[in-house]
């Protein structure tokens, strides 16, 4: 599993930073608009295509409503943790130039995304 594991992080890097344009970062706060589902959906398509990529290479069984089940709760999980990210850093004024909670709520936005990864490779075993 340790093959899905680091095909999820190159996932989340170039979903969450060369793949997210502004559309998507500066609505991501405002519950149910477009730019955020559109971030979220693009994590479900990466995700949706780590488990088929590991599971081809290393000839695992998985089958295919799996997938698109543990592609759609990335796609919750992912959508309410950058929602709730955004918001608290707006509620509170932090920005990356005048706050290090800004930085720590970007680093706790990332562990939690992170963690789920783990609980979708656990649902696999």
């Amino acid at each position: 599993m340790i093959t899905l594991l680091i095909l999820l992080q190159f996932k989340h890097f170039i979903c969450d930073f060369p793949l997210q344009k502004p559309y998507q970062y500066l609505n991501k706060g405002i519950y149910g608009h477009g730019g955020g589902i559109l971030h979220a959906s693009i994590h479900c398509i990466g995700t949706f295509l780590a488990i088929f990529i590991s599971a081809f290479f290393l000839e695992r069984d998985v089958f295919i409503a799996q997938v698109f089940f543990l592609a759609g709760i990335d796609f919750v999980i992912h959508y309410h943790i950058d929602w709730a990210k955004v918001k608290i850093n707006k509620r509170y004024g932090w920005k990356c130039d005048n706050s290090e909670k800004f930085w720590y709520l970007l680093g706790f936005d990332q562990l939690l995304h992170q963690l789920t990864y783990i609980g979708i490779i656990a649902c696999l075993n």
